[in-house]
């Protein structure tokens, strides 16, 4: 198999580069019409440990949400995602959306602290548990929360009970095999520790997405997941890598029903 080929997301979508322009204008479109958020909070000490809060009217007593954008893990920020809130936001649903260092930057490892640090901040704030989603690389790291041991992070109760992973990473070995590991730099043992697939089965809920138009290694990452958690996926007909996190943006859509089950449970 082309390892190179099936993770290259940009060269699989060519018009990526306008989609992306496209949620960069709904998104400050939709941040500068939302009255009631709250930009930029720290919940680290760089500049990218920041977080946006949209708030329901419904108020702050809110069910919480939170959403991580992709990009490898070494590209993007919150600031193309804010629309994508508007769906959970129609059913009285919070949506927390941080950004977080980039890899060569930081290592991988250090990136997963940050949001974990990022979930435990909003759990010691707002005192509930939220449901984790996330976008490719944020689909790893929303794994990552659903996986993570919070009693040893000085937590009462798990901050993340559910996860939502779009399109996303759990057994990162083969990307070790790609130019995507040009910046990560894991080696083999890395890899594995840092993939969701290897951990433990959580006790949280995971429901997981993929575009159907994404090919045969990001299906595979999203039914191994859910197999290995005892959890569910399904594949959106039509989706691409990138298209498949837009029904986020749609009160009406299946993903946000699925994403208000996940919340309930």
């Amino acid at each position: 198999m082309d390892l190179e080929s099936e993770y290259d997301n940009r060269a699989k979508v060519p018009d990526h580069a306008a989609i992306q322009a496209r949620w960069q204008a709904a998104a400050a479109a939709f941040r500068a019409a939302h009255r009631d958020a709250e930009l930029g909070v720290p919940y680290g000490p760089t500049p990218r440990q920041a977080m946006d809060i949209f708030w329901p009217e419904a108020g702050r007593a809110a069910p919480l949400a939170l959403f991580i954008h992709g990009g490898y893990w070494q590209r993007n920020d919150r600031s193309g995602s804010s629309h994508l809130a508007q769906g959970l936001l129609a059913h009285g649903v919070a949506v927390a959306m941080p950004s977080y260092d980039l890899c060569p930057h930081v290592t991988l490892a250090e990136l997963v602290e940050q949001v974990r640090n990022a979930a435990a901040f909003l759990a010691r704030r707002h005192a509930r548990p939220m449901l984790a989603s996330g976008h490719s690389a944020g689909g790893h790291l929303a794994a990552m929360l659903l996986a993570t041991d919070w009693a040893a992070s000085g937590l009462p109760a798990p901050a993340v009970t559910a996860a939502l992973p779009i399109s996303g990473l759990f057994d990162l070995p083969p990307l070790t095999h790609t130019s995507v590991n040009d910046a990560l730099r894991l080696n083999a043992a890395e890899a594995r520790r840092l993939s969701p697939l290897f951990l433990p089965p959580p006790a949280g809920r995971l429901h997981a997405v993929v575009g159907g138009e994404e090919g045969v290694e990001y299906t595979r990452q999203a039914s191994s997941i859910a197999t290995a958690w005892g959890g569910t996926w399904e594949s959106l007909p039509g989706r691409n890598h990138f298209t498949v996190v837009e029904p986020l943006g749609d009160p009406e859509s299946g993903l946000v029903k699925v994403a208000m089950r996940l919340l309930s449970s």
